[in-house]
């Protein structure tokens, strides 16, 4: 072979032959590349209704043997050969080749002292050869049956396999010698082996036969004899009595029955009541049974031991789950020679039995790898780095785990890229930077991604230690503004080193989906445990556990106004909050059954429409929980989720995802959910049902493809997946209705799981790629982490897409470092088919969508002509300027593969998953962003808020613990007629590191009172006193509280002068326009003014920090500022209508960093020149941020 793409070909023979290969053969011929190993194609197994996940279990073969020795005289191409079994337990499935053969050529050999009458010796030296004669066979099982599927050998030193037998046991051997004294051995499992003598003839052929006998059978019985099977003992004169049922005592009929041996054995089925009868089995301790029934887990029992003719048995079955994956494999970095773990584990009913473990989509070898539920790999090869995932499978079907990513770097190569890429901040309003014509500033940063560090020898699941790139060198650099200078942290250098801890929160508001009305002190349930309970205004705050996969979150209301709702809540992995606004459904008013009467309840009213279904409950249908028919009145309360009520989705159950037979999660498309609640009407003990018919009215589906895949599910509350119930089958019309009605009819049984779906499994997916921005600017440097992004696809009706005729589907996902990737449905034949109606969510805030109209400014929306008109892209407000600017409508369109302008986004192909998580900025894709107002932020040691991997060990870091961020806030009044725009400027106080140095600066502008239009307030937001990074010494932060323009200060707080006094050293204050405090070390509260919170997500602490402010409180929140409550400073305003810095900034146009190539040397225009003074009044003075003299040094109490 020549290079790298040489190729070899292999004969996969069909019959073999081990006498020097010299044999009459078919063969087809594959080509494999070197260094990789490709499978056979195998023909399809016989059977197409068994499941595929089946397949891949029953194809596993076994490992390949060893190659024979060469075929080949000293010196000639001869042929090697090697074998493998196939473990699979259905013939019709073992259809690939079981041999290979690969070109050799011996170079020494020894002599051959063996001695053939007739034909010559074989290059093993171990049998005569003829190659003009065949011997034909035919082998028979006792009775005269053709045994299939024995193994014929030739009785060597070591017995070689020639072939096997047919369907009809049949064989045929070219080659061998008909000298009398050659042995063939014919074996087949559970018989014994036969030795035939080869004939001895002069003829070019001879036929032999023979007929198999059972082999000796070794099974003792303590009582009774063996069965002629010799698998299990018989004793005639017992009987075993039996009674099965279903969760909640219904008998359980049609259950099958077997006896476990070698191959189980059925014996019976269940009659009507749940009762077998099996005779002749012995009563021995020993035997076991199992009892089969479809959904349900099976039972194995064991035979009693008595002595007695009769014994009763009694069992209750478990609902089937299908595998559901609760660990996943890890993403890790390793150097080549090292070993790595990857872990999966998953749970269900039964528990999985069997793990495959894949790379690259590839199924690696169980007997190469010895994995079981556990993946490890030791002296890693660079080809060894990917994707891997495992399925875990049980006899309930399986489950795929996600992806994880193995980086396999060589061993003396740099984990992490050492040069930082670049990153923009927004620098202060009077800080315009000639240099790049912009107000931003490239301060560099290390992506937080997985690298190779620093490891034990332990092998874990989880590393003890995770590493990350981060910076591990600065360089301090001052930036000149209008006035005075600010000291920036640049990074220098990128290096691996341990990630930073994070912890991962969800917090959320509950309430009603119709009017708002908050679940008050519900309780939430995380599987079977209470996790958390909401307030009063139904807020929640929960710890997501740190081996958590996904939050499975079940809302439940003590005071049964709402529907208990399970909801699927994405959560940053990587640690901060993330907030959800949950929707729950009102109950339905229950009503009164009878029993032993036919019910009929319809699902769905909509005005001026026909239900969507109805539910028939036949009479005698009731059970109470102990199985016993009930008889009396009946209280059902019964709450539809209508598809057809666009205000509903955001109430839906779960995220419509299921688990196919494949193990894949797949999305549902619903046509209408239903929660079911049926209580005794004296007792309020909640009954089962049996077989209820839901009827379903096919003119409600409008699309005819979903007809035939239509089914009923059940939602799983522990997984929050939807699970299969059943089949619809067509039905004439019901019930002598005047009108000509085509129904689909469903039949499901009501036990233990309360809330239905009626839903079709949709293969046609898209995704879609979503961004949230800190600003209208859209600069990738202020990408938003973090943000619920919802997307309900919605059904259009004929011809019109923006006018729904219902919605099938809603998902939300939350954004990262690259925006997000929402699933949808999409049509690639009718564009129209789908659209898909898509919001955005950061902590409560809706953010705003890029309009529509009267603008409609491609470069806006982020999406390119002639892309988007196909898209027919619609703000909601697009034709009613009144309506909401938070959310925008598209038609699902799906990319054609050879449309060079459809191949780059927003819209993506499902099968091209990746390109759009991996999408750059420059993309086209569709945009949120933050309505932020006159407030901005300035930190000397850059710090994402929105990514608490991106924390910096440093002094003068504004937040110095990255698992305990402490948001502080001073409420400052303005008296007078114009809004102000106030700053806090931070620095180091009286630690010895950071004294008289720049912490950072925040800038906000003052909120006019609704009442009084001559006053406004401020939350204005400080570096809180305390600890820094190392945790040694404290540092009261120096504050000074500027405002801006003509203000005089007028009065302090009376308790916060009073601390501020108590508490030395005091602050000089000398200018009345400004003031100055040493920062308060203890939390304070609404009477001094100070307003101070603590959590693990900064953006959480600021937001709650922030509506105590407004509020005055120091447990309460607003929205709305109040003015005279809890005030800490006031000052005068003497400013009569200048407009202010930040309403110029409004007012001018934005303008995006330029780079340093295309505009040095460029003069700044008189209308930048006016944005960098930004409109102060008094005469501009150099003014440093570090204090000189005194003010440097250390504040000693």
């Amino acid at each position: 072979m020549v290079g790298t793409k040489a190729w070899v070909f292999f004969l996969v023979l069909e019959v073999t032959s081990v006498l020097g290969r010299q044999t009459m053969l078919t063969h087809s011929v594959r080509r494999v590349r070197p260094g990789k190993r490709i499978f056979s194609i195998s023909a399809k197994p016989a059977d197409p209704l068994k499941r595929s996940l089946r397949r891949d279990t029953e194809r596993i073969w076994s490992s390949w043997s060893p190659w024979s020795k060469c075929s080949a005289a000293c010196g000639y191409t001869g042929v090697q050969t090697r074998t493998r079994n196939c473990l699979a337990e259905t013939v019709s499935l073992c259809r690939e080749a079981i041999d290979e053969d690969r070109p050799c050529m011996d170079q020494a050999y020894t002599a051959c002292d063996l001695d053939c009458p007739m034909g010559h010796v074989n290059a093993d030296c171990d049998a005569c050869v003829c190659q003009d004669f065949v011997l034909h066979g035919a082998v028979s099982l006792p009775g005269g049956a053709p045994a299939s599927r024995a193994t014929v050998y030739l009785m060597t030193k070591t017995p070689k396999p020639l072939t096997r037998t047919d369907s009809s046991g049949r064989f045929r051997v070219p080659g061998l010698c008909p000298d009398g004294k050659s042995i063939l051995k014919i074996t087949k499992t559970e018989f014994a082996p036969i030795n035939i003598t080869m004939p001895k003839t002069r003829l070019k052929s001879a036929t032999v036969s023979a007929e198999f006998t059972r082999a000796a059978c070794d099974l003792v019985c303590p009582m009774g004899h063996v069965n002629a099977d010799c698998d299990a003992c018989v004793c005639q004169d017992f009987v075993l009595h039996g009674a099965v049922s279903l969760p909640g005592g219904a008998p359980a009929s049609e259950a099958t029955v077997y006896l476990m041996t070698k191959t189980p054995k059925p014996l019976t089925r269940t009659d009507s009541r749940g009762r077998f009868q099996v005779p002749g089995l012995c009563p021995d301790g020993i035997s076991i049974l199992k009892i089969t029934k479809t959904k349900f887990v099976p039972i194995k029992l064991t035979m009693p031991k008595t002595k007695l003719k009769s014994a009763n048995v009694s069992a209750e079955f478990t609902r089937a789950e299908s595998p559901y994956i609760v660990k996943n494999p890890k993403t890790k970095a390793r150097r080549a020679g090292q070993t790595v773990a990857l872990c999966c584990e998953a749970t269900g009913k039964p528990s999985p039995d069997k793990y495959f473990w894949y790379h690259n989509n590839t199924l690696l070898d169980p007997s190469l790898y010895k994995h079981e539920s556990n993946l490890v790999l030791r002296n890693l090869q660079r080809d060894q780095a990917g994707e891997y995932f495992c399925k875990a499978q049980s006899d309930s079907g399986a489950a795929k785990s996600d992806v994880c990513q193995l980086t396999v770097i060589a061993p003396d190569e740099t984990p992490c890229n050492p040069i930082p890429e670049s990153f923009l901040i927004r620098l202060p309003h009077d800080c315009f930077q000639n240099a790049t014509n912009s107000f931003y500033y490239d301060v560099g940063r290390c992506p937080a991604k997985t690298c190779a560090g620093q490891h034990d020898n332990g092998i874990r699941c989880w590393d003890a230690v995770e590493n990350c790139c981060g910076i591990s060198r600065t360089e301090e650099r001052e930036i000149q503004c209008n006035g005075y200078t600010l000291p920036i942290k640049v990074a220098i250098e990128c290096s691996c080193q341990q990630c930073a801890e994070t912890r991962s929160i969800v917090r959320g508001h509950v309430s009603a989906a119709d009017n708002g009305e908050p679940m008050r002190f519900g309780h939430i349930y995380m599987g079977n445990n209470r996790v958390s309970m909401t307030g009063y205004k139904g807020t929640f705050t929960l710890h997501v556990p740190q081996d958590t996969e996904r939050l499975v979150l079940t809302f439940v209301d003590r005071l049964q106004k709402f529907v208990n709702t399970t909801k699927v809540l994405p959560f940053n992995r990587k640690g901060s909050a993330v907030f959800h606004e949950i929707k729950m459904l009102r109950r339905k008013e229950p009503i009164t059954l009878e029993a032993m009467e036919t019910n009929i309840i319809p699902l769905g009213e909509v005005a001026g429409e026909d239900p969507v279904a109805e539910l028939e409950i036949p009479s005698k249908s009731f059970y109470r929980q102990n199985g016993e028919p009930y008889t009396g009145k009946v209280k059902a309360s019964v709450t539809f989720l209508d598809p057809r009520d666009i205000s509903t989705a955001a109430a839906t159950q779960s995220d419509l995802e299921f688990i196919s037979d494949e193990g894949d999660t797949l999305p549902l498309r619903t046509y209408g959910m239903f929660s079911v609640d049926f209580t005794d009407e004296a007792t309020s003990e909640s009954l089962n049902v049996g077989k209820v018919k839901v009827h379903l009215d096919s003119n409600q589906v409008k699309m005819p493809e979903h007809v035939p895949m239509m089914k009923l599910w059940s939602l799983n509350p522990d997984t929050g997946l939807w699970e299969e119930e059943g089949d619809f089958q067509y039905e004439s019309q019901r019930r002598n209705k005047r009108e000509e009605r085509t129904f689909l009819v469903g039949i499901m049984e009501i036990r233990g799981r309360r809330i239905f779906n009626v839903d079709v499994p949709e293969s046609r997916r898209c995704f879609i790629k979503v961004r949230a921005y800190r600003s209208d600017r859209f600069l990738p440097s202020e990408q938003i982490q973090g943000v619920v992004v919802s997307v309900i696809n919605l059904e259009s009706g004929a011809g019109l897409s923006s006018n729904p005729r219902a919605w099938g589907r809603f998902k939300s996902v939350i954004t990262g470092s690259n925006g997000a990737c929402l699933l949808a449905f999409c049509d690639d034949q009718s564009p129209d088919a789908y659209s898909a109606y898509v919001l955005a969510n950061l902590a409560g805030e809706e953010l705003e969508a890029v309009e529509s109209s009267p603008k409609f400014n491609p470069n806006a929306i982020g999406v390119p002509q002639p892309y988007l008109n196909k898209l027919r892209y619609r703000r909601t407000d697009h034709d009613d300027p009144r309506g909401k600017k938070t959310a925008f409508q598209i038609s699902m369109a799906k990319p054609r593969p050879n449309s060079a302008e459809e191949s780059n986004g927003p819209i993506y192909a499902f099968e091209n998953r990746w390109a759009c998580v991996a999408a750059p900025p420059s993309a086209a894709h569709f945009r949120f962003y933050q309505i932020v107002g006159d407030r901005y932020d300035y930190n000397t040691v850059p710090f994402n808020e929105d990514d608490p991997m991106s924390w910096i060990a440093d002094y003068l870091s504004w937040w110095p613990k990255p698992m305990e961020f402490r948001a502080c806030y001073i409420k400052v009044k303005i008296v007078g007629s114009v809004e102000v725009n106030l700053r806090s400027r931070n620095m180091g106080g009286t630690h010895r590191q950071t004294v008289g140095k720049l912490y950072g600066i925040r800038d906000v502008k003052s909120t006019p009172d609704r009442d009084e239009p001559n006053d406004s307030c401020v939350c204005l937001e400080f570096k809180c006193g305390g600890m820094l990074y190392d945790q040694n010494l404290v540092d009261r932060t120096l504050v000074k509280i500027i405002p801006q323009g003509s203000c005089l200060r007028a009065t302090v707080n009376s308790m916060l002068h009073e601390y501020l006094v108590n508490n030395l050293p005091p602050a000089v204050n000398d200018d009345t326009s400004e003031y100055t405090m040493l920062a308060p070390l203890d939390p304070l509260g609404h009477n001094y003014g100070i307003y101070t919170v603590t959590d693990q997500d900064p953006r959480m602490a600021k937001e709650i920090a922030l509506g105590r402010c407004f509020d005055g409180t120091s447990d309460g929140s607003s929205r709305i500022m109040k003015r005279n409550v809890g005030v800490a400073l006031t000052f005068n305003n003497r400013s009569v209508g200048r407009q202010s810095a930040f309403q110029y900034i409004q007012s001018t146009p934005a303008r995006s960093p330029a780079t340093p190539s295309t505009i040095r040397g460029r003069m700044p225009s008189m209308r930048q020149q006016q944005a960098s003074r930004g409109g102060q009044s008094q005469p501009q003075r150099m003014v440093s941020l570090r204090f000189p003299g005194v003010a440097q040094q250390p504040l000693n109490n």
